[in-house]
């Protein structure tokens, strides 16, 4: 069946549509059509969605209907709008295009894209040996059947290890082995949170926790964080937890994603005491934990300060390794554990074994693969920084202590804009519409510095012709745009 938006649904997702750059010089309904192909370019409205009647959507934006005719004609012309008499009008992409590893409908032709949508390096050089010392072990566990549910033992040993050296005394049975970060965080949403649950999280976050508390039908109650160093109101936080009473809350305390913030150790000792008392579990994504930059000192686990079993952290390989290596755990209670596993057999059974044993030799060798990942990082944000600094002065920018990206307040809520006309210069984005709720955070950008260093300024000098070309009067009418979600 297909799902539908109503009017004043679209209407909150399109926010200020007819105050986009280069609105002077465009009708409405191009201007309203843009728009729409802004929000299926950002994956804020999704592919094969049915939209509202005419009538109901020029109600909605208090405009008329003749201009709704005219911006759904133009998104049929465009291959971004089906219509059958009697049945609707739906969202669809235009030939020629595939999906891409952000998850977002790209062209075939984009070889030379810089893909600033992806927070992720490419794999490290000892990836290789690592595969091969782990085919020379894989005989060992041939003669089972390859199903672990909870991982195998020495991952989940080695994982448990990295834990205890943190100061969070870990055993192997509090540790399960999943198939990447975002399937943990699927995992223990099956387990924790029943569908139409109340959940508590950052504004701005990560757009796959969105996606699959969505998937959820969560009820989604946000807390905002500060553009500037100062991150997380521990006022508002811990009120927010008291007042909503979630039954989840999802944290991202370690170099946040996308803000780059650290969460003090007094707050994570307060926000374990008051989810306690309000009844709410926490999950704390730590992607990025192994990435803090400039010799920052992180503080304890988060779940270091749990003494009532409140506290489920995931983690994963993606970013300091390879987002190849489809590697994830959860940390947790070992009850917890065992019912997140007889969860998890309806789902894919086990994580692959030949994985986890590349994993392994990761890990042991992690002290050596991370320091270079932090140098690279360092390294690469800086240069990003300074290109920021150079051609677009205007932006506000903290440099974030850790993790792998910016989050870049702009000098105007023009982020979805910016990415529909940066895509026609080569550079895809994330706009900071993706990190929220309903429209919101037009004035921010996630800008991550895992690519090479000279790819990072490219891109920065691209996206500063770009922000001018945008208040040009000269500047001809926009083209399509060429990314569908």
């Amino acid at each position: 069946m297909t799902s539908q938006v109503r009017g004043s649904q679209l209407a909150r997702l399109l926010g200020q549509w007819h105050a986009l750059p280069g609105r002077r010089r465009s009708p409405d309904y191009a201007a309203l059509a843009a728009a729409v192909r802004g929000l299926l370019a950002d994956g804020r409205l999704p592919l094969g969605v049915r939209l509202p009647a005419e009538r109901e959507l020029a109600e909605a934006l208090r405009i008329s209907r003749t201009t709704v005719t005219a911006a759904y004609r133009q998104l049929r012309e465009t291959g971004h709008l089906a219509s059958r008499r009697g049945a609707g009008s739906w969202t669809m992409l235009p030939g020629t295009h595939r999906v891409a590893s952000t998850g977002l409908w790209t062209p075939l032709d984009d070889r030379d894209m810089i893909d600033l949508g992806v927070a992720a390096l490419a794999a490290p050089p000892q990836l290789v040996p690592a595969a091969r010392a782990a085919t020379e072990d894989l005989p060992r566990y041939l003669g089972g059947a390859g199903y672990h549910p909870t991982g195998i033992i020495e991952l989940r040993e080695a994982i448990a290890r990295s834990y205890t050296d943190r100061g969070l005394l870990t055993s192997a049975e509090q540790i399960m082995v999943t198939s990447g970060t975002q399937h943990a965080l699927d995992l223990v949403l099956r387990l924790a949170l029943a569908p139409g649950g109340n959940v508590l999280v950052e504004s701005p976050t990560y757009p796959n926790a969105l996606a699959a508390l969505s998937a959820r039908r969560a009820r989604i109650a946000t807390h905002g964080l500060a553009a500037d160093g100062a991150g997380w109101d521990a006022d508002l936080l811990l009120g927010s937890i008291r007042q909503t009473r979630p039954k989840l809350a999802y944290l991202i305390p370690d170099f946040q994603n996308p803000t780059g913030h650290l969460m003090p150790a007094d707050l994570r000792e307060r926000a374990v005491a008051t989810a306690h008392a309000a009844g709410t579990d926490l999950v704390v994504d730590e992607s990025f934990v192994d990435l803090p930059l400039d010799g920052t000192v992180l503080p304890p686990p988060t779940a270091a300060f749990d003494r009532h079993s409140r506290v489920i952290s995931i983690g994963g390989m993606s970013k300091p390794y390879w987002g190849g290596l489809r590697i994830g755990w959860v940390r947790a209670s070992a009850p917890q554990v065992q019912r997140l596993a007889a969860a998890r057999v309806g789902v894919d059974m086990a994580s692959p074994v030949l994985d986890q044993l590349v994993a392994v030799h990761l890990l042991a060798d992690a002290p050596t693969i991370v320091a270079a990942r932090r140098c690279q990082l360092a390294a690469q944000r800086d240069a990003l920084l300074g290109a920021l600094a150079e051609r677009l002065p205007d932006w506000r920018v903290t440099a974030p202590r850790g993790g792998v990206t910016l989050w870049a307040e702009l000098d105007g809520p023009i982020s979805s804009a910016l990415a529909r006309a940066a895509e026609e210069v080569g550079v895809r984005l994330a706009p900071g519409p993706r990190f929220g709720l309903d429209g919101t955070l037009e004035r921010f950008l996630r800008l991550p510095f895992t690519l090479p260093a000279a790819d990072l300024v490219e891109a920065v000098g691209r996206l500063a012709d770009v922000r001018y070309d945008l208040d040009r009067a000269a500047r001809p009418q926009w083209r399509e745009a060429t990314v569908i979600a």
